[in-house]
């Protein structure tokens, strides 16, 4: 049976896959043209628009891992296409609809969201306003669409914690990436190096060393630290069943 500590860690992959696999989706896109947005634009005001209508440097304090200059100008231009409240709507709706292609035949999605659920409803915010703002958004009825939601909003959760860890352990956010190989999506198996490209951090990139990989390393444990106590919501079999249902191997 798994506790806490091991489901923090068997989950993040598929939950990351699922809880982010929205935002670089054709349902994205499709937004991005019907309402002639950059694909940044709409990420950084639907994903970021549960803040509010904020000042740009509000928005870099939680996305963190971008560089702020560009935070600032794909923030900025969204602004004067879509309200931060409509791009929330439209945002979460592509999200759901990306959950319903693709995990529509998934007959485990009613139980996911139900687990899920539970542990969004018990979880505290501190360190996680994303989560916090996500948390609040009303969830779809249909399962697959719903489990989808959700995973998206346990996975705020995680990068808001793992943020901090980041930057309790003193390293700049590019080391962090460099030394960082990806496994969820958007990323599929990348390199840091590819992952701060597509984050548009400015070339060349300076390889990081032993320290700056032992110290990212140890980020990874530290937030799997800090999401153990959000899954003890679960009990020991419903952790095991919910690890169990997160197997997506055969979803394309």
């Amino acid at each position: 049976m798994a506790d806490p500590r091991t489901t923090a860690m068997q989950v993040k992959a598929p939950i990351g896959r699922f809880g982010g696999g929205f935002m670089v989706s054709r349902e994205a896109k499709a937004v991005c043209e019907e309402y002639g947005l950059g694909a940044r634009e709409l990420y950084f005001r639907g994903r970021c628009g549960v803040l509010g209508e904020c000042d740009a440097d509000v928005v870099n304090s939680v996305v963190v891992f971008f560089p702020p200059e560009h935070v600032q100008k794909s923030w900025d231009a969204g602004r004067e296409k879509l309200t931060a409240e409509r791009a929330v709507e439209l945002y979460a709706e592509v999200c759901r609809a990306w959950g319903r292609r693709k995990l529509g035949a998934h007959d485990g999605c009613a139980r996911i969201a139900e687990l899920l659920e539970r542990v969004v409803e018990r979880a505290p915010s501190a360190g996680a306003p994303l989560f916090a703002g996500w948390r609040s958004v009303p969830l779809a009825d249909d399962p697959p669409a719903r489990a989808t939601q959700l995973m998206h909003v346990v996975r705020e959760l995680r990068g808001g914690l793992h943020a901090n860890a980041v930057i309790a352990a003193g390293l700049h956010p590019l080391e962090a990436t460099l030394a960082t190989v990806h496994d969820g999506t958007p990323f599929g198996h990348a390199t840091g190096e590819a992952i701060a490209r597509f984050f548009n951090w400015p070339e060349p990139y300076a390889a990081p060393g032993p320290d700056v990989v032992s110290r990212r390393a140890a980020v990874e444990e530290a937030t799997d630290d800090l999401m153990t106590p959000v899954f003890s919501a679960l009990d020991n079999s419903e952790s095991e069943e919910l690890i169990g249902l997160l197997r997506f191997g055969h979803v394309r």
